[in-house]
């Protein structure tokens, strides 16, 4: 390539690197720099610029926005910016014009060899231990006609998945070098078909930081954000900055090939750029005092927990989330968004939360993202709790409250029967305002961040030594119990009530109205050791270890049939926009009977029954719950059906597999009109008067 290439004022219609038939325009927002420089680079690694475009007067100035036009560069030619301003920290301003700063536009990301978080920490120059942006090209890509698939989220079933963890481990049978890579997991696309979900959850996938971690670790999650438009360039299988770009594109066509959604877990709260003494990468260099939110004297406002707090009621800010948004739904096909501390968001300049924030309704009300699904994290680091208020009408949100609830009751604590009914019926207490459907939580026991499943019925307490933070990170009371020991047991009578724990929990998620969300390995029995904040190792910690697969096909199997007795018992004329099922909730309350337990506001019984009806009044559900240490008798209600039918056992969990879930039409019918429910077990009963169609 020839050196140097011809400069032109360019425009300021559009932020970031945009290639046309010259060459490429640049942009950048920077409302107190005195000079912008624009850094073209020839590799990655090199200790300078191969040529430097100083992007001063008018004609590269437009308002706050710089810009120049640079003939002759192809895609995948490397660049960065220099910010010049003043350095003064107790009016939020940060500029260092030795730090090589990467476009927050950025559609790639290079890395070099030697990139370095202590280098843009420091006083030097860092420009072989920089990210550069790659200049990036879309046209071409054949989508073979794929469309977003827009599936209700009734009838949604969501699996939260790390794409590295997925297929890393040796045992996912995932050659070199596609193991753990957006093309791995792309070659796992029949076995998350098989299980039953309909969408994936992908922690984190633009570009962030794993250096950002205690020393010799790893941040392995991904919530440390440097780029909110670049696809992690490690989950890339090739070396070339722009092919995972198109890995990325095909791992989505081949899961909507298979009706599985694909929903991303962005992190628009905070950067990897932390508090004030932390790297200086691309936000701080650029506008400091614009992107941030900032206390007086500059201090950083930390609603994150992260040390940063994005300032979200900022213009440029908003712009940035919405023009990331809009470009991952129309370039990269993705279906919803699950937005992580999502609180943060609704907080002002001043860090006072708002029901009127306007992110939040630009998200809502933009057409381009009119048919995504978007699901909230509704609280922040700071103890701001929104769940079952956050604003607007579109707005899914994680429900805590349900994990806490159903944890607690089969820990056998007391007065928690009642409450355990509510999260059954999809939440009322919560949801049941109008014009919310009792969809509009997502049901979870567990999530990327706490114990896994197993884990969860194996430990009483935290084990995080391994994180270098003498066991102080994560959450310190999980609701958690580990069955009479603590850790891995060899006793059958401990290993046995484990996994009625374990299918309890997965019996009540799934089956309960509301939208599910299972964790990564949860249906074949995956350990982290009782680490419960795994953020820092990329190691077998933290990866899915397919043998388990084989060694616990039972659960597997258990919950491939929960999923499909969830399909059965949901089935809805396909005119009907939601499913009948769980509109039940809102509009017959009076169907819901809280047998014994409707009229004592003090019982402290670790047992609950509950029968729900379904509009058609055709089929009849009935939960039996018993986290008591001794088996217990339930008093069956009449059917009611317009034709006569009996009573199908269709879960018992004290049971073996494959009795412990069976399909509705294999069940055995329950002989009486009592039904006995072991200890630390769930039975769930189904009576239709016909097959739902």
């Amino acid at each position: 390539m020839m050196w140097p290439h011809q400069v032109h004022p360019g425009s300021a219609a559009q932020l970031g690197a945009h290639a046309d038939e010259r060459g490429v325009n640049f942009c950048v927002y920077s409302a107190d720099a005195e000079l912008i420089e624009l850094l073209l680079y020839a590799h990655v690694d090199d200790e300078r610029p191969a040529q430097v475009v100083r992007l001063e007067g008018p004609a590269h100035r437009t308002w706050h926005y710089w810009h120049a036009h640079v003939d002759g560069i192809p895609a995948g030619q490397l660049y960065a910016y220099r910010a010049h301003g003043p350095n003064d920290p107790p009016r939020g301003l940060r500029f260092d014009a030795s730090k090589v700063l990467l476009d927050p536009y950025a559609r790639a990301v290079a890395q070099p060899l030697r990139r370095s978080r202590q280098a843009a920490s420091g006083p030097a120059a860092n420009d072989a231990q920089a990210y550069k942006g790659v200049v990036a090209r879309h046209a071409g890509y054949d989508w073979e006609g794929d469309q977003p698939l827009r599936r209700p989220f009734a009838h949604t079933v969501i699996y939260e998945l790390h794409v590295r963890g997925f297929t890393r481990d040796p045992s996912a049978q995932v050659a070199a070098p596609f193991a753990g890579t957006f093309a791995g997991l792309a070659r796992k696309v029949d076995y998350l078909a098989g299980l039953g979900i309909t969408a994936v959850e992908l922690m984190p996938v633009f570009q962030f930081d794993t250096q950002d971690a205690p020393p010799g670790l790893t941040n392995y999650w991904g919530y440390t954000p440097v780029s909110f438009f670049a696809p992690h360039a490690d989950y890339g299988s090739r070396s070339e900055p722009l092919a995972v770009i198109d890995e990325f594109k095909d791992m989505v066509k081949a899961l909507h090939r298979h009706g599985i959604e694909v929903i991303l877990d962005v992190v628009f709260n905070h950067t990897a750029e932390g508090g004030a003494d932390g790297p200086t990468l691309s936000l701080r260099g650029l506008d400091n005092a614009s992107y941030y939110l900032m206390e007086p004297e500059g201090r950083y406002a930390d609603y994150s927990g992260c040390g940063n707090t994005l300032n979200a009621s900022a213009s440029v800010v908003r712009r940035l989330i919405m023009d990331s948004l809009r470009y991952w739904v129309q370039e990269m096909h993705v279906d919803g968004f699950r937005f992580d501390l999502a609180s943060v968001l609704s907080r002002d300049a001043q860090g006072q939360p708002r029901t009127d924030a306007a992110i939040l309704a630009d998200i809502e009300s933009d057409p381009v993202l009119a048919g995504t699904k978007l699901i909230a994290e509704a609280w922040d680091a700071a103890g701001l709790n929104q769940v079952g208020r956050f604003v607007g009408e579109r707005w899914k949100e994680w429900n805590g409250q349900f994990r806490d609830s159903v944890r607690r009751f089969f820990r056998a604590e007391d007065h928690q029967a009642q409450t355990l009914a509510l999260r059954l019926q999809g939440s009322p207490d919560l949801y049941a305002r109008q014009p919310h459907e009792p969809d509009r939580g997502i049901n979870f026991v567990t999530s990327h961040d706490g114990f896994t499943l197993q884990d969860l019925v194996s430990f009483s307490a935290k084990h995080n030594e391994a994180n270098g933070q003498d066991n102080r990170d994560g959450a310190a009371d999980e609701f958690s119990w580990n069955c009479g020991v603590e850790g891995p047991s060899h006793s059958a009578q401990v290993v046995r009530l484990r996994q009625q724990q374990v299918k309890n929990f997965l019996c009540i998620t799934l089956l309960a109205v509301g939208t599910p969300m299972l964790l990564m390995g949860d249906e074949m029995g995956r350990s982290q050791g009782g680490n419960n904040n795994a953020y820092c190792h990329d190691s077998p910690v933290s990866w899915l270890d397919w043998t388990l697969l084989q060694r616990q096909a039972g659960l597997h199997r258990y919950v491939r049939g929960l999923l499909r007795l969830r399909q059965f018992r949901d089935a809805c004329p396909a005119a009907h926009p939601s499913s009948l099922w769980a509109l039940m909730s809102r509009l017959n309350p009076q169907r819901h009977d809280l047998h014994g337990l409707a009229h004592s506001a003090n019982c402290a019984e670790r047992h609950l029954a509950l029968s729900m009806t379904n509009l058609r009044a055709d089929l009849h559900m009935y939960w039996a719950i018993n986290a008591q240490d001794e088996a217990l008798s339930f008093t069956l209600p009449a059917l009611g059906l317009a034709q006569a039918c009996s009573w199908r056992r269709v879960v018992d969990t004290s049971r073996a597999s494959p009795e412990d879930c069976m399909d509705y039409d294999d069940a055995s019918a329950v002989p009486s009109g009592v039904v006995q429910v072991q200890a630390h077990s769930t039975v769930v009963l189904l009576a239709a008067a016909m097959a739902p169609p």
